[in-house]
């Protein structure tokens, strides 16, 4: 297939389900979780989770980068955004993400100079042109957009842009996998494996899931067909007795990775000791911070920041949500308290967070789905 449409045939997409609940053993219950939160804009955006049969059973993982950050970390970057001469930049789907004593639009509004930029090179063009002030990247996301910001601090440090520096929220996927899989009482059958990170770190780093831990992995594409030919695959492997990754996405995804991406990542950066998440809490080795040759360029050493722990809004459970432990409806306070405008959690502020896709496409309960896709 070669054009966007062909993916979203619902032709198709109906023969794959109806493959789909052929391969399903009669009185099994099986539950895959999407690891990133792109699938799950897909999976409700498209209704695939009507298509599929009730049998089969798609939970929702820590794949959404704004989702997992902490609110401690949003209250360090919101401390450097207020410091004299600061012009901290920011993706647009941080700026609404709340940490304890505001968001990034609460702090512009009280007079902080927070801008949102498409790209780190926008953060660096801005200091190039404000070579007075100094300006902070607020760097966030998996290794898939680890590259982009490796690339533009070795760019900064060869052209001495010294006003220019990052404060670096990158994490790493294979760890926080690591953590559901090890995770009490949670039973999964396999994973949808997330396709834009994987175009970096390749398939390969997943194997230990099908080797140590008996379930299978499809490294999955975005559009419709692709999500359920992995849910396929996923069966296939089921039905057969075998737990392996394989790549569905190889149209995009090469086995081994990208490597120019890996070695921009590892020229400068190195992986903290330890790093906390939201919901899942403390993971050794599952973030990335500038290596000290490029310290110059490191708002963490830099500025003082302070540091503190903020726990989470009781009333929110994002932490089961991205666990998978519950669905977005199950919670308190989901599209309540907890809407797109008023944003309690992460994971209905992100473009890539399973409450906020529950909530725009109207998957306040299955039961409620499906009467609205049959009326």
């Amino acid at each position: 297939m070669r054009f966007v449409d062909e993916y979203r045939d619902g032709g198709r997409a109906r023969a794959l389900a109806a493959r789909i609940a052929a391969l399903c053993e009669p009185g099994r219950r099986y539950k895959f979780m999407e690891v990133c939160g792109g699938h799950t804009h897909t999976i409700y955006k498209h209704g695939l989770e009507d298509l599929l049969p009730e049998q089969v059973e798609l939970v929702h993982g820590p794949g959404c980068p704004v989702c997992v950050i902490p609110m401690g970390r949003v209250d360090d970057a919101m401390a450097i955004a207020r410091e004299p001469g600061v012009i901290m930049t920011s993706f647009g789907d941080l700026m609404r993400v709340p940490g304890g004593t505001g968001s990034f639009l609460d702090a512009k509004a009280r007079g902080a100079d927070i801008r949102m930029v498409y790209s780190p090179l926008d953060a660096l063009r801005i200091a190039r042109e404000n070579p007075g002030r100094r300006v902070v990247f607020m760097a966030i996301g998996f290794e898939t957009t680890a590259p982009s910001t490796a690339m533009t601090v070795l760019r900064a440090a060869a052209e001495g842009v010294a006003n220019f520096s990052v404060f670096c929220n990158h994490v790493t996927i294979i760890p926080a996998i690591k953590a559901i899989l090890d995770s009490p009482g949670l039973s999964l059958d396999g994973f949808l494996g997330p396709g834009h990170v994987s175009t970096v770190i390749g398939c390969r780093p997943y194997e230990f899931i099908a080797r140590d831990h008996g379930r299978p992995l499809v490294c999955a594409g975005f559009e419709p067909l692709d999500v359920l030919q992995s849910v396929h695959m996923l069966l296939e492997q089921l039905a057969e007795g075998r737990s392996e990754v394989e790549n569905q996405y190889a149209r995009v995804v090469p086995w081994e990775g990208n490597p120019k991406a890996l070695e921009a990542i590892g020229r400068t950066m190195e992986l903290r000791p330890h790093f906390e998440w939201r919901g899942l809490g403390f993971i050794s080795h599952s973030a990335l911070r500038l290596r000290e040759e490029f310290a110059a360029h490191d708002a963490e050493r830099i500025f003082d920041l302070p540091g503190v722990r903020v726990a989470d809004p009781k009333a929110c459970q994002c932490g089961e949500v991205l666990k998978g432990v519950i669905k977005p409806w199950e919670c308190k306070v989901f599209g309540t308290a907890c809407t797109p405008e008023t944003p309690i959690g992460t994971c209905m502020v992100s473009s890539e967070g399973a409450c906020a896709a529950y909530y725009n496409y109207g998957r306040f309960t299955r039961e409620r789905a499906r009467e609205a896709t049959h009326a």
